[in-house]
């Protein structure tokens, strides 16, 4: 894949800048019949594009299908969101002259785009977090042009999977530039750093992140810079749940933290046990099961060999399997007095096992943590006190808490929230994944006094477009009385 030339990129900043006004005014119902021509048009290529994908990312045929109708999925929710109408955040406070301390004008809030929007594409999932992914289907839910950067990790898939989607959008009829690719390092940091685009996505590694984050805030108009960056995802057991189902938790942990060779964001890092829990073989054994798999590319597999080397050296850690998957052990004592040395995560297929020794240390070992994006608590009914001690700790460091399950796995849903405190994200208001992922786009508009003829149809007192609306407090679709 060669670099987008300079005219090139030029070419792709002036195509979503003109898109901009059109895309951002369709109508809802209009801009979801747009995205789910997208939809369908990916579905239709997937016989084409899976096997790109296999070749370039040494991933299996059924996990890369079930990645092609997640993110055509997702692309047809949004669909169904815009013509129900909340992803405008529709709220109309009508003019009362009776209003105390003072009277209170007619007021009208929706949500408007941001502009053109720029997506930095993850490696470990080509199609959910890379062209087609979430960042791409939630900008142009709400009428943002897209300009993905594509991973230099499946160049080929990123190219024919953004030239279906360009087909797709001109031939339902969207605005020209709605959607662009560019690839190359330097070009994405150009293209960050140009003042048309008002926002951007990423999902990859702390350093670069911080990086690119960097850049966003300190132009000269600063942007929102949406990172998705690390985390460990730790889990932590009781003693009455390891009494009650230790072999299946043991099993279930070695699963998770093997899944995707590792390489899944919310891959478990370290599984947190008590002190003569009892399921060391059980757990060598299940990690000597692991049949060793190819990575996804070249880069991440010498980084995982760098990462496990550097934690093999580290004091404290000990290795209790090791083949095609590796699994350390160490205590809540020595991760406390290591701490930076062994909470910095591998990606790949390695996971620490860290025994505590009464719930103080537990408590100890929650409280080492930064940011997340999830944390797990294994417990029984019978540990509700504990339960409850715990749950704000966690709470505090993650944006999704698990009670009895594994983190990998991350459904795109209405409610899911895929984010969290730093270092997991540089915005942890917001999610990735899920309807709300849409909002990160977005910025509120309010109209006061403004004549109901002038007034975006969404605004408009017969709401033409038939959406949900709050209005003066109730949820509504029906017209408004001044």
């Amino acid at each position: 894949m060669t670099d987008t030339t300079p005219a090139q990129l030029e070419q792709a900043l002036a195509a979503a800048t003109a898109a901009a006004p059109a895309l951002g005014a369709a109508e809802p119902a209009v801009r979801a019949g747009w995205i789910r021509a997208v939809a369908d048009a990916l579905d239709a290529a997937a016989d084409e594009l899976v096997p790109i994908a296999i070749r370039e990312t040494s991933l299996p045929e059924p996990r890369l299908r079930g990645e092609v109708a997640r993110s055509t999925g997702q692309l047809r929710m949004f669909a169904d969101v815009l013509e129900e109408g909340s992803l405008l955040e529709v709220v109309i406070d009508t003019a009362d002259a009776q209003a105390k301390p003072v009277p209170r004008p007619d007021l009208r809030r929706v949500l408007v785009p941001l502009g053109p929007v720029l997506v930095f594409a993850a490696s470990n999932f080509p199609f959910a977090f890379s062209v087609c992914g979430g960042d791409s289907a939630s900008a142009l839910a709400v009428g943002c042009p897209v300009i993905v950067k594509a991973h230099p990790g499946h160049p080929e898939l990123s190219e024919r999977t953004a030239s279906i989607m360009i087909e797709a959008l001109q031939a339902a009829g969207a605005p020209a530039g709605s959607f662009g690719l560019i690839t190359g390092f330097d070009v994405g940091v150009t293209a960050l750093k140009d003042p048309r685009i008002t926002a951007a996505g990423f999902t990859g590694s702390v350093p670069a992140g911080k990086a690119l984050h960097e850049i966003a805030v300190t132009r000269p108009e600063p942007i929102p810079f949406y990172g998705e960056l690390g985390s460990l995802n730790p889990v932590f057991v009781t003693q009455a749940a390891v009494d009650a189902r230790g072999k299946e938790i043991a099993s279930g942990y070695v699963g998770s933290f093997t899944l995707g060779v590792g390489q899944f964001c919310t891959k478990p890092g370290l599984l947190f046990l008590p002190v003569g829990h009892g399921l060391r073989e059980q757990l060598i054994e299940a990690v000597g099961g692991v049949a060793e798999a190819p990575m996804l590319n070249d880069r991440i597999k010498q980084g995982f060999s760098s990462g496990l080397d550097r934690l093999e050296k580290v004091e404290g850690l000990r290795v209790w399997s090791s083949g095609g998957a590796t699994l350390l052990q160490t205590s809540v004592r020595e991760l406390l007095a290591r701490r930076d040395e062994i909470l910095e995560e591998c990606f790949g297929p390695v996971s620490i096992v860290v025994e505590y020794d009464g719930i103080e240390q537990l408590v100890q070992a929650v409280e080492a943590f930064e940011g997340n994006l999830t944390a797990t608590l294994h417990a029984e009914q019978t540990d509700a006190p504990l339960a409850r001690e715990l749950l704000p700790l966690l709470t505090a460091r993650a944006g999704r808490v698990l009670w009895n399950g594994w983190p990998t796995g991350v459904a795109v849903s209405w409610a899911q929230h895929h984010g969290g405190p730093f270092p997991s994200t540089v915005g942890s208001i917001h999610t990735s994944v899920g309807v709300t992922a849409a909002r990160r786009f977005q910025r509120p508009v309010a109209y006061q006094d403004t004549p109901d003829a002038v007034l975006p149809d969404v605004l408009k007192d017969s709401n033409p477009a038939g959406i949900s609306r709050r209005v003066n407090g109730t949820v509504t679709t029906g017209e408004v009385s001044r």
